[in-house]
C-alpha cells in the first residue's frame, strides 16, 4: 500500500513541472504558479525516484541542475518582478518566466526549505561537480543576516513595496527549526545562535490527553524538518529538560491529534479513531453553513491544529502518511482506512487525496462530503520523503552527510548521539 501511494504521489513531480526551469507548480489548479519549497521537496524526491527506480539518474540530474541553473542566473534584486532578493527567494514564482508571483513576500521559511532540497541534491549527487558547485553557490549567497532586520530572530519575510514583514519567528513552535539551523551554519552571513535559543525559549510545555508534550496544533509543524533531519537521541536545550528528542516529540503530538478526533468535542462527522489528521489544508470554505440546525463556519487553505483549532471538520490524510515514521502503529490502519473505505483514492491522479471534509453537505462519493479539487506540492513532497524515511532512513542518512547541517545542529546547542561524535571533528569549507 505505502509503494503505491510513494509511486503515485511521485507522478505529481513527474508532470507538474516546467522543465525549461525546472519549477514545480505549487498546486493542480490551472495557472498555478510555482512554490519554492515545493521545489526544494522536489529536489530530494528525485533522489528519491532514482533509488526506487521511479526515474533515471541522468533525468534527475537533468532536472535538478536546470532548476539549479535557473536559480543562480534569475534576477536577484529590489525590483518588485525580481526572482528574489539577497539570496532568498518570493514564496511564489510564475511558472513560465520565473519571475515574482501575484505581489507575494520573500519567504525565509520556504527559502529554508529550498536550500534543504538543494544541499540534499548536493550530498546525493556527489559525482555531478557542476551541482555541489551550484548547490554550494546557492547557499552561501543567502544573506540570513540581513532578514534579521537588527534583532536576533529572523523576519518572515520582506516586500520591494513596504519592506520587512510585521512577524518574527520567535514565538512558540513552529515550522523554523530547519530555518534557524540553515542560517546559523551559513559559511558566509551565520546568525548568532541566541537567536534560536529566545526562540525555542518561548516553547509551550502541554499536557493534553495525559500526554504531555512540546506543542503545536497542526501536524505540518512536528514533521517539516524532519523531513530531512533525525532527531531520535538528539535534544536542545528546549526539549532536554523535558527529557525527550523531537522525533519523540512528534511521536507524541501524533497521538494527540488521535484521540481528539476520538474525543470530537464540536460533533464533526468522521471524527475517530481512523478519522484524523489536521494541518495547513485546503477547506471548502469560507463560509458559515447551517447543518442540522446549527450554524458551522469553514475555511478555506489554513493551518487547521488539535486541540485548540481551527477546526472546521477537514481532514487531511496527506499529514497522517507524514506522520508515519513517528506512530506507525496508527498512521497505517489511518490510512488503510482512508483508502479502503473513503476511497480517497482514485480520483486524483496524484496519491490520496489532499483534504475532505465529510460535515460539508452530502454526495455520493462514500460520505466524504466536499474534498478538495487540487492536489498541493506541499504535500505531495513530505508524503513521499516520510514514507522513505520510514522504510529506509535514506533521506535522512543522506542529509546527516551534509556539514552544515551537522554544523547547525552543533551550533544550536544539540547534544547526544551522532551530534556528540560529530562535534569532535572539524566541519569541512565546502563540498
Amino acid at each position: 500500500m505505502l509503494d503505491g501511494i510513494l509511486r503515485e504521489t511521485f507522478e505529481y513531480f513527474r508532470k507538474e513541472h516546467n522543465p525549461k526551469n525546472g519549477l514545480i507548480a505549487d498546486k493542480t489548479q490551472p495557472g498555478a504558479p510555482s512554490s519554492i519549497a515545493a521545489v526544494g521537496l522536489g529536489l530530494s524526491v528525485y533522489t528519491v525516484a532514482v533509488e526506487r527506480g521511479l526515474i533515471s539518474r541522468r533525468e534527475a540530474v537533468e532536472r535538478t541542475l536546470a532548476v539549479l541553473r535557473f536559480l543562480d542566473s534569475s534576477p536577484q534584486g529590489r525590483e518588485p518582478d525580481a526572482t528574489g532578493y539577497k539570496g532568498f527567494y518570493y514564496h511564489f514564482l510564475d511558472m513560465q518566466s520565473g519571475r515574482r508571483a501575484w505581489e507575494c513576500e520573500i519567504s525565509t521559511v520556504d527559502t529554508a526549505i529550498l536550500m534543504a532540497g538543494i544541499l540534499n541534491a548536493a550530498r546525493y549527487f556527489t559525482d555531478e561537480p557542476e551541482i555541489r558547485d551550484r548547490a554550494e553557490t546557492l547557499y552561501r549567497r543567502v544573506d540570513w543576516q540581513w532578514a534579521l532586520d537588527g534583532a536576533k530572530t529572523l523576519r518572515h519575510g520582506w516586500k520591494p513595496e513596504t519592506g520587512f514583514l510585521g512577524c518574527r519567528w520567535d514565538n512558540r513552535y513552529s515550522e523554523a527549526g530547519i530555518l534557524y539551523l540553515l542560517a546559523i551554519a551559513s559559511p558566509t552571513y551565520p546568525i548568532d545562535p541566541a537567536g534560536y535559543r529566545e526562540w525555542t525559549s518561548t516553547f509551550e510545555w502541554k499536557k493534553i490527553y495525559d500526554i504531555e508534550h512540546i506543542y503545536a496544533g497542526p501536524l505540518f509543524i512536528h514533521q517539516m524538518a524532519q523531513l530531512w533531519i533525525d532527531f531520535r537521541g538528539i535534544c536542545d536545550d528546549a526539549n532536554r529538560k523535558h527529557g525527550i528528542d523531537y522525533f519523540e516529540n512528534s511521536r507524541r503530538a501524533t497521538w494527540v491529534q488521535r484521540q481528539y478526533a476520538i474525543d470530537n468535542p464540536l460533533g464533526f462527522a468522521h471524527y475517530h479513531e481512523f478519522g484524523w489528521g489536521f494541518t495547513a489544508s485546503d477547506g471548502p470554505g469560507p463560509a458559515i453553513v447551517e447543518i442540522n440546525g446549527k450554524p458551522r463556519e469553514f475555511y478555506d487553505y489554513i493551518a487547521r491544529g488539535a486541540p485548540n483549532g481551527p477546526d472546521d471538520g477537514t481532514i487531511a490524510p496527506w499529514a497522517v502518511v507524514t506522520s508515519l515514521p513517528f506512530a506507525p502503529e496508527i498512521v497505517i490502519p489511518t490510512i488503510r482506512h482512508a483508502v479502503e473505505r473513503f476511497r480517497l483514492k482514485g480520483r486524483s491522479p496524484y496519491g490520496v487525496d489532499a483534504s475532505f471534509n465529510p460535515t460539508w453537505g452530502e454526495t455520493e462519493r462514500h460520505g466524504q462530503g466536499w474534498v478538495s479539487p487540487w492536489i498541493f506540492g506541499l504535500n505531495e513532497g513530505p508524503i513521499i520523503l516520510m514514507i522513505e524515511n520510514f522504510q529506509t532512513e535514506f533521506v535522512w542518512r543522506t542529509m546527516w552527510e551534509c556539514p552544515y547541517i551537522r554544523e547547525g545542529l552543533r551550533l544550536a546547542g544539540f547534544r547526544g548521539g551522532r551530534v556528540s561524535l560529530a562535534s569532535r571533528i572539524s566541519p569541512p569549507e565546502h563540498y
